[in-house]
């Protein structure tokens, strides 16, 4: 059993999935010439309204291209477009149920 088990054991919200670990993929990049990990992310936002806008983030900090997904970078969410497609799914039922 872990510390953080200890102090704050998780105890289930009243009709709330737990949420999944963000799933990390492996993909050879052609810009780096090696695997490397890649991730589906939630672009930060500065603004009063926030927008959950998505982008593609690989574990290649160093690399100039990180968090840009433009051309020359691969990364494109069409990788994830099954992740993105239940994702919206659970948005659509979300609303269903509040309505």
């Amino acid at each position: 059993m872990s510390i953080r088990q200890k102090i704050s054991p998780a105890v289930p919200l009243k009709g709330r999935k737990p949420l999944p670990k963000r799933r990390e993929k492996d993909y050879f990049c052609t810009v780096v010439s090696e695997d490397v990990k890649i991730a589906l992310k939630v672009k930060p936002s500065l603004s009063r309204k926030p927008r959950h806008e998505l982008f593609v983030q690989c574990n290649q900090v160093e690399c100039q291209y990180v968090d840009q997904n433009q051309s020359p970078c691969p990364l494109r969410l069409d990788l994830f477009a099954e992740e993105i497609e239940k994702r919206e799914e659970r948005r659509r039922d979300r609303r269903m149920e509040s309505s």
